[in-house]
């Protein structure tokens, strides 16, 4: 089973470790992509700072941003799953899973980046900013160039496994799951309030981080969208199943305002 994730916006930076090894990263066979990412944004955030803040959306008041980036190559590294945070990580909880859950969240779950293609958990990584629907001069479009490459390390990552694919919109577009389709479980949470159901952006990802750390505590290892929809059942949500298309099948999960 592999678990895709978004990236979180906002992140932690290391304050000690040694630099980026692309070597040491899962998935080598990113690496030369992982390398054009890296190479194109240091060099417009050390030549080009204030252009920088507009092509990376960059607050104002936040230029710090863009010395990090300029900095990428020799910035200390920490474990991606200490690096990402926000509402999904802090749900999540990687550093407080029983030591048996984070050996499953080590080989099983990945994170999509924008800089990296795929991270997992215990890849050492430094902290940047660089959103996925980025235009990045030297590179193109962010999703375009991961939608080239990233396709051979979803594949070796899978194996033949099930892909549950718990990405936001933004980083669904750097690879689409059609050739696993039939083996591809699109995550969806819903929020009902009133008899209404909706997405509602914080509720999703606090959700969406409980639902992996409980399947990686429960040990659970589906091997198809239905089997998925069963073993969240059995762990108390309730699941709707929409019928499977040409990208995989939808789980809804529906989660009652009490």
């Amino acid at each position: 089973m592999l678990i895709l994730l978004p990236p979180s916006e906002g992140k932690t930076a290391a304050v000690r470790g040694n630099p980026l090894a692309l070597d040491d990263l899962r998935l080598p066979v990113l690496n030369p992509a992982r390398a054009k990412v890296m190479d194109a944004l240091v060099e417009l955030c050390a030549t080009r700072p204030d252009e920088a803040v507009d092509i990376l959306g960059i607050p104002k008041t936040q230029p710090e941003l863009v010395t990090l980036n300029a900095g990428l190559s020799d910035a200390p590294t920490a474990r991606a799953d200490r690096i990402y945070t926000g509402v999904l990580y802090d749900a999540l909880s990687p550093a407080t899973l029983s030591p048996a859950a984070k050996r499953r969240a080590t080989s099983r779950v990945m994170v999509t980046s924008s800089v990296f293609g795929l991270v997992g958990l215990a890849d050492r990584i430094p902290a940047y900013r660089l959103s996925g629907d980025t235009t990045l001069p030297g590179i193109g479009g962010i999703q375009s160039h991961w939608r080239a490459h990233l396709g051979a390390g979803v594949s070796e990552a899978l194996g033949d496994g099930l892909l549950v694919d718990l990405r936001s919109g933004t980083y669904a577009a750097f690879w689409r799951p059609d050739e696993v389709a039939a083996r591809t479980a699109t995550v969806r949470v819903l929020h009902e309030h009133n008899g209404q159901r909706k997405v509602v952006s914080h509720f999703n990802k606090a959700t969406k981080g409980r639902l992996v750390r409980a399947l990686l505590e429960s040990g659970a290892n589906p091997r198809t969208p239905a089997k998925l929809a069963e073993a969240f059942r059995d762990l108390g949500w309730t699941v709707e199943t929409a019928p499977a298309t040409k990208t995989g099948t939808q789980l809804d999960i529906v989660v009652a305002e009490i």
